[in-house]
């Protein structure tokens, strides 16, 4: 039996999340995927606020966020600001407008060193999928060059999707570093 295809399952899941991470940290410019992270309670339960508004970006340094029951728009506005990501909000009847202010270079490194974070516990993550899949193959009681071309095999695998999350790491960080 062989391991490749489950462990490129578990390392494809552990980029996602890389990509799920990178997602809500802040950039120059308004995105609406910094907001997934937030939840808000209504309804007498926590919910997403993608899933209980409208959120566009009519602007490269604003958000628009239209909740779809009016009520909820001061809800909104309170969890965005709990969350403290440093945005300036304006909660009118209808909607909220979030003002990006523009990064100056010492957010800018702090936001590269939380991608950084990022991409190593990414790594560390797909390293823990190589020793388990190791250890699965090693229980097994494979003759010994089964079990030697197993693990050659998902090494490789880890090297590639080590490589590949920093790759998208290095790409958000130009992304961030760009003015």
């Amino acid at each position: 039996m062989t391991y490749t295809k489950q462990t490129r399952e578990k390392m494809s899941l552990a980029l996602e999340h890389l990509k799920d991470e990178l997602k809500g940290i802040r950039t120059g410019r308004a995105n609406t995927s910094m907001l997934d992270n937030i939840f808000v309670e209504i309804y007498g339960s926590s919910m997403r606020i993608k899933d209980i508004a409208s959120i566009t970006a009519p602007e490269a340094r604003q958000l628009l966020i239209t909740p779809f029951d009016r009520q909820n728009t001061a809800a909104i506005g309170k969890a965005i600001e709990k969350a403290n990501l440093g945005f300036t909000l304006i909660v009118d009847a209808n909607c909220i407008r979030i003002k990006i202010a523009s990064m100056d270079e010492s957010t800018r490194k702090e936001m590269v060193k939380l991608c950084q974070k990022r991409c190593e516990e990414a790594k560390v993550s797909i390293r823990n999928i190589r020793r388990e899949i190791n250890d699965a193959v090693k229980k097994e009681k494979l003759p010994e060059d089964v079990t030697k071309k197993e693990e050659k095999e998902v090494q490789e695998l880890t090297d590639k999707f080590c490589k590949e999350a920093e790759d998208i790491t290095s790409k958000k960080e130009k992304e961030i570093i760009t003015i």
